[in-house]
């Protein structure tokens, strides 16, 4: 089937540096239709197949120049914020860019990531199942704290905008609760936490469920599901993601058509009903209540580290596969994945999510043998490999299910070397 319109190659920009991007790249250049690779910025790894350009993902005239300047014909989107930030209504408002295929969606899109607030209200209007919440400001403080008194710890609160991953704090009392509602709206997040959502707290099993759409047709890709906290059983500070693995076993057919029905459909509706453009990748972060499915939150890009064991089962052609959602044929695709399970363990730096030391050389990446080796926070510097992030390296295995997936990658982990390296041994404890 060809779903590619009018070429056979295009060159391509990834935005992105991280483990997500690397997988990105390691996956496109699969494809007969990835004629050039542009990576901005990139990493040590990513280097491996494309140009890497320093160019911040943010800095949308320096992405267009780029664009123009090397013809490139599709930009993939990696992280959130230049999709908040609306790169993709930039594009689509210059006559020299428009045609470009974007990969991410429109910054009215792009809220469901961006405003928890927004994203609450969106699915309320939607009666896709959530948990229940209020919103607050300064304006609103002594509601919000009425509110969190009415409330039955463990309590959540989270700044509306985007904090890097730090802004979803769960309290054991409600004194602390409060305590923390005001330092939120006093600017602990900054702007992000200028609004702030309380919400009840669900007790179940997280998992992760990804699409990728061209705004009325959607694809389920592999079910994965992630690892967030530092420290083993779940103990610790929250991170960017320690781990992942797909499939997820206790995510049956019964669960996913719950999931399709109660929320993936009705949320392409109402992106719809919105008039907000989407074209590319929604990462539903869910969880198990007693076999009923509930939405923790929307990312409007896959996330990380889930995209190093999703992608490595994606069988499709990815590039085709993006291409597709332009062309509006999406639905004439067919998703195809490995029965494997794969399974990623993190190295990250000692000290992360704190503060953490980066220039740390590493070594023994020619040893790992049944690993896919993926790059986060990496750099060359003077021909030596260099640690430059708290997550530093994703390492992915196959194997009949996800504790044989688990065990390549754990030994896999024990052969790479650097000063401070830390990984969690129990990916997948609870399963």
């Amino acid at each position: 089937m060809q779903l590619i319109k009018n070429t056979t190659d295009m060159k391509i920009l990834l935005l992105g540096g991280g483990g997500r991007e690397h997988t990105f790249a390691w996956k496109m250049t699969q494809s007969p239709h990835c004629e050039e690779l542009f990576i901005a910025p990139g990493n040590a790894g990513t280097a491996q197949f494309g140009k890497n350009v320093a160019i911040s993902p943010n800095d949308f005239e320096s992405v267009a120049k780029l664009v123009k300047e090397e013809g490139i014909k599709m930009l993939v989107v990696g992280p959130e914020e230049p999709l908040v930030r609306g790169i993709y209504d930039f594009f689509k408002a210059d006559d020299e860019l428009k045609n470009v295929r974007i990969i991410g969606p429109s910054q009215k899109g792009a809220q469901l990531e961006g405003s928890k607030a927004f994203a609450k209200q969106f699915m309320e209007e939607r009666d896709i199942p959530t948990a229940a919440y209020g919103e607050f400001t300064t304006d609103t403080l002594e509601e919000g704290l009425e509110y969190i008194a009415n409330q039955e710890p463990p309590i959540v609160l989270k700044a509306d905008g985007l904090a890097a991953g730090k802004g979803v704090v769960i309290l054991d009392s409600v004194e602390e609760a409060q305590k923390e509602l005001r330092a939120m709206l006093d600017g602990k997040f900054g702007e992000a936490s200028n609004k702030v959502v309380v919400e009840e707290f669900l007790t179940g099993i997280e998992f992760s469920v990804f699409v990728i759409t061209d705004g009325k047709s959607y694809k389920l890709l592999p079910i994965a599901k992630d690892y967030k906290r530092i420290g083993e059983g779940d103990t610790g500070l929250n991170t960017g993601g320690m781990g992942a693995i797909s499939p997820v076993p206790f995510v049956d057919e019964k669960l996913l058509s719950k999931v399709e029905n109660w929320i993936v459909s009705p949320t392409l509706t109402g992106l719809r009903e919105i008039d907000a453009p989407y074209t590319g990748f929604i990462f539903f972060g869910l969880i198990n209540v007693d076999g009923n499915p509930y939405v923790i939150e929307y990312n409007c890009r896959m996330g990380d580290p889930e995209t190093e064991v999703v992608f490595p089962r994606l069988e499709n052609d990815l590039v085709e596969l993006m291409a597709s959602l332009d062309d509006q044929k999406l639905n004439e695709v067919e998703i195809k994945m490995k029965e494997e399970s794969a399974a990623a363990v993190i190295l990250v730096s000692g000290g992360y999510p704190g503060s953490y030391e980066k220039g740390k050389t590493i070594t023994g990446l020619e040893n790992v043998e049944d690993s896919l080796i993926l790059h986060a926070g990496t750099k060359m510097e003077e021909e030596e490999l260099q640690t430059n992030g708290g997550r530093v390296i994703a390492l992915t295995s196959f194997g009949v299910n996800f504790k044989e997936a688990v065990a390549k990658s754990l030994k896999s982990a024990e052969q790479v070397h650097f000063e401070g390296k830390y990984f969690r041994k129990d990916i997948g404890f609870d399963l």
